[in-house]
């Protein structure tokens, strides 16, 4: 019951940038967006979601992970729901920037919520979880977005799923419960974070992390675009690729991290997922519409959150889960300034240039760059541990 309680919440973690990607071209006609305005709402949420990361990790750990899961599931889905109330574009990047503070709350505390009711043996099985719920998101509004658009208007969808979300948020206040067992919680100041700075095996798992959701966020937010502007396919017929594609990555992401638990060998399932996404990321650009397209968006979904759980377990496993939401907020930090900084780059390039091939093989390049890094990392593993910031 409980896990349940909080994976219907985590449900509505990514909605309005699922959202606004899949009606990307309906908003930009309604509101009159550029490209560049355009790439900015999803750089906004991402830009303060990246900036909260530590703050919330930090606030999970001192102040308890209940109250502050409850404080971001209402407040990110308020902001859904009044999303599909904007009229131009400033109050819609004021929507999107505050948006992203509370999810950052939300991702934190629910991944620490669900992994304190797993033991250590089962900690990359148990973040991966969180995801199931933030995919099986993705996967309702990718599938009714365009029925609900062409039935009544863009903005219906993200009403009727905000007043969702906020009776989920309601349900988890009245019946969710604290974390269970896990160590005797620790009084953190915000220079346990700060340190990580100066740890070369966190800050080597941060650049990683930069490239994982810079990958993610760039090709979820532009491949509909991609698919309706350059490869001509119809709405109806790019969220059902999509909802298709998020159905693949829920239970990737779970065989993920179990094969890195039963294997004990994360770094191997990092390094197949970058060679994989390098490939099929760059076979976008090329390929027409068709099934080869499809077969390579599906391929790639496969793999783009397959080593989520491992490189979010390995500062886990090296410091102790006692500093869970610290580690995981700092790791964020820096994933979601790659999110940002992919998002944005990708609308401005597609502006610059006319196309998105410049921004896919970017991505390409940057999986190149993880996969050096990840054999880097399996280095740093196996030296003694110390202490972070030392």
């Amino acid at each position: 019951m409980q896990i349940f309680l909080i994976l219907l919440l985590e449900c509505f973690q990514t909605m309005s940038a699922s959202g606004i990607a899949l009606l990307l071209p309906a908003i930009r006609s309604d509101l009159g967006f550029s490209f560049t305005q355009s790439g900015s709402l999803g750089a906004a949420n991402i830009f303060s979601y990246a900036l909260m990361q530590i703050p919330a990790g930090y606030l999970a750990d001192r102040y308890g992970l209940k109250q502050t899961y409850v404080i971001g599931g209402f407040g990110a889905t308020v902001l859904l729901l009044t999303f599909g109330l904007v009229p131009n574009y400033g109050l819609a990047f004021l929507n999107q920037t505050l948006a992203g503070v509370f999810h950052a709350f939300l991702f934190q505390s629910g991944l620490a919520l669900l992994a304190s009711r797993f033991g250590a043996e089962r900690r990359a099985t148990a973040m991966g979880l969180s995801l199931v719920g933030i995919f099986s998101g993705q996967l309702l509004i990718n599938g009714t977005a365009p029925w609900l658009a062409e039935h009544f208007n863009w903005r219906f969808p993200f009403m009727a799923f905000g007043l969702a979300g906020i009776l989920s948020s309601c349900a988890y206040l009245w019946y969710g419960r604290g974390p269970a067992g896990v160590e005797a919680a620790r009084q953190v100041g915000v220079l346990d974070a700060l340190r990580f700075f100066r740890d070369p095996f966190m800050l080597v798992c941060g650049l990683i992390q930069f490239i994982r959701l810079g990958t993610i966020q760039g090709i979820a937010f532009w491949l509909p675009s991609l698919l309706i502007d350059e490869k001509g396919l119809a709405l109806g017929t790019t969220g059902f690729i999509l909802a298709l594609r998020t159905l693949l990555i829920a239970p990737s992401n779970m065989l993920g991290g179990y094969l890195s638990d039963k294997l004990r060998q994360p770094t191997a399932i990092m390094a197949l997922s970058l060679v994989i996404l390098a490939i099929t990321t760059a076979a976008l650009i090329p390929v027409g519409a068709g099934a080869l397209l499809i077969a390579l968006i599906m391929l790639n979904a496969m793999f783009v959150q397959f080593y989520f759980g491992p490189i979010f377990a390995l500062p886990v496993e090296r410091y102790g889960a006692r500093l869970m939401g610290t580690l995981s907020g700092f790791a964020n930090f820096l994933a979601n300034l790659g999110s940002f900084s992919f998002t944005y780059l990708l609308g401005a390039l597609k502006d610059q240039t006319g196309h998105f091939s410049s921004g896919f093989y970017t991505i390409t390049a940057a999986s190149v760059v993880g996969l050096a890094l990840t054999f880097w990392l399996e280095k740093m593993r196996s030296r003694p541990q110390g202490n972070p910031g030392q």
